[in-house]
Order: structure tokens, then C-alpha cells, then sequence
């Protein structure tokens, strides 16, 4: 599920596209949704989270950890 926010519930919206003469067509409007790694319950874990959620601070980005190998 990729146009979902994981964290705010956001998703798909629907309304129309209006012409100049006005006729309407159907169309949708998906929020911005970035698959990231936050810290769940002390967790590092890959959600799907939007961008709106990210700037205001409701979720907390999980820093990248070293491996073994690198050390």
C-alpha cells in the first residue's frame, strides 16, 4: 500500500478535474509518502509516512547503525 501515510492514516482523495467548459472528469489526489525507517517503540522500523508527518515531528527518523563489518 503505497499512498498511505502509516502514521497520520492519511490516503487517496477523490474529486474531479474541471475544464474550461466545465465538464468533470474523475481524478485523485494522493498525499506525498516516503518509505522510511522510524523508531517504533524503540524499534528501528520502515514505515510509510508523509511528508507532513516527517516536517512537523510526529514521527522520529531511526539513524542508520554500523554493521560488524564496517567496525
Amino acid at each position: 500500500m503505497g499512498k498511505f501515510c502509516e502514521v497520520c492514516e492519511k490516503g487517496l482523495m477523490s474529486g474531479h478535474n474541471v475544464s474550461h467548459s466545465n465538464r468533470k472528469t474523475n481524478r485523485t489526489w494522493a498525499p506525498n509518502v516516503q518509505r522510511v525507517r522510524v523508531l517504533v517503540n524503540g524499534q528501528a522500523k520502515r514505515l510509510n509516512v508523509c511528508t507532513r508527518c516527517l516536517r512537523s515531528g510526529n514521527v522520529q527518523r531511526a539513524l542508520p547503525t554500523k554493521s560488524n563489518a564496517e567496525a
